[in-house]
């Protein structure tokens, strides 16, 4: 994206981010329904989503927000769900030029989403802060909004219905690490081991910690234990 006018980038990935944002508000109307079991109101959760960003790094923290746990749990707990954005931003500064002002790259970094990282990267030359910032307002404006929603529906529709519709998110999640669980038996391994670990905390008296604590030692064993038995193929390759 270049030799065009600030206002042309930011159209064009207004544009471009309308898929992604009506995709976001279905999202996010199912994760506003988890929001209204662990309390919040319409406003708390437009917020909540707008200053977040993160379908797994949000859902992380309700259910410590749901268990009543400490801000220090639900910070740790979303800085483990949201690390792969650390490494998605330092690729995603490559794309820009390198005349781009600092300023610009901040607010980026505000708005990676596997999405919007997606669409960026896939542009061809240079990227322009506007055109992100484009694709990025309108996606963040349909996730709050989504969110917001998902809240006001709990509160109207029926308990039974508001429980059905609790597992739309729990779909989500599985159409997220079906398909890469199916291409690579160390995904597979991965997720298996977390259920079952998972599983286990709660099954064992002797393992008696909160929901956030738990998720955060799960999240960072597993990936741990998984980088050694069975590290990127590209990893592998560059070490030997």
């Amino acid at each position: 994206m270049k030799g065009f006018t600030k206002q042309h980038d930011l159209l064009c990935g207004l544009k471009d981010g309308i898929p992604i944002a009506l995709g976001y508000l279905a999202v996010s109307f199912s994760l506003g329904i988890a929001m209204k079991n662990a309390g919040m109101n319409a406003a708390e959760g437009f917020f909540f989503s707008l200053f977040n960003l993160a379908s797994a790094g949000e859902y992380a923290a309700l259910q410590v927000i749901a268990a009543d746990g400490a801000y220090l749990e639900i910070a740790i707990v979303t800085l483990v769900a949201n690390a792969r954005y650390l490494l998605m931003s330092t690729a995603l500064s490559q794309k820009f030029s390198g005349k781009t002002a600092l300023i610009h790259r901040f607010f980026v970094g505000y708005g990676i989403t596997d999405e919007l990282f997606g669409l960026g990267i896939a542009q061809s030359g240079a990227l322009s802060p506007w055109y992100y910032y484009g694709a990025l307002s309108i996606s963040a404006l349909f996730w709050a909004i989504g969110s917001s929603g998902g809240i006001i529906a709990g509160n109207i529709l029926p308990a039974r219905i508001v429980r059905a519709l609790s597992v739309a998110l729990f779909g989500m999640f599985l159409a997220i690490i079906i398909p890469p669980c199916r291409k690579d038996r160390a995904v597979l391994a991965v997720v298996l081991s977390g259920f079952a670990l998972s599983w286990l905390c709660d099954l064992i008296p002797a393992i008696s910690i909160s929901s956030g604590t738990k998720t955060i030692i799960l999240t960072v064993l597993i990936a741990a234990a998984a980088s050694v038995i069975a590290p990127h193929e590209e990893s592998a390759g560059e070490d030997a």
